[in-house]
């Protein structure tokens, strides 16, 4: 690929709505490489929905032995996507609570932007977007609901959408 990638952010959950936080976050950089963390939950980040355990895989004893605490995980994004104008997501409402969240029990402020990744979109990639992602993921054989492989598969689909919009 020669076109220069968005860097893409995926955050997986404890659950939606009250009470959830954040317990893997992924990126997917501008060179196509990916990478994630897991979170250990802090002390008060009680919830845990057991559906989306069932989505994700991963297990609140995995968190704890396996988390990174806010902090740490907070200057690595700060680290990885500083540098950065802006960062997506395409879960943007979600995602971005869930990064205040992280922040604020680290501390800190993020040096970064996140923004919805529609705002990228044209009407043409939009139409073509589900399909694509779909035909992507059963060709490369991506694992969906972690932070990681999520975040690439976005940036995937915005690639190849992008490609097969630009050469109509």
């Amino acid at each position: 690929m020669t076109e220069t990638l968005p860097t893409l952010l995926d955050i997986e959950a404890s659950g939606f709505g009250r009470g959830s936080y954040p317990i893997e976050v992924g990126i997917a950089r501008r060179d196509g490489s990916r990478c994630a963390l897991l979170i250990r939950p802090q002390p008060e980040w009680t919830h845990w929905d057991p559906k989306a355990e069932r989505l994700h895989g991963i297990s609140r004893a995995r968190l704890a032995r396996e988390g990174l605490p806010v902090g740490q995980v907070a200057v690595w994004l700060n680290e990885e996507l500083g540098g950065l104008d802006k960062v997506y997501s395409d879960s943007w409402g979600f995602d971005n609570t869930w990064l205040a969240l992280l922040f604020h029990h680290a501390g800190m402020l993020p040096a970064f932007r996140l923004e919805a990744l529609h705002l990228l979109l044209s009407e043409d990639q939009l139409a073509l977007w589900s399909q694509t992602r779909e035909a992507l993921m059963a060709e490369r054989g991506i694992q969906r609901h972690r932070a990681g492989d999520d975040a690439r598969l976005l940036q995937l689909t915005y690639a190849y959408t992008l490609r097969l919009t630009t050469t109509r």
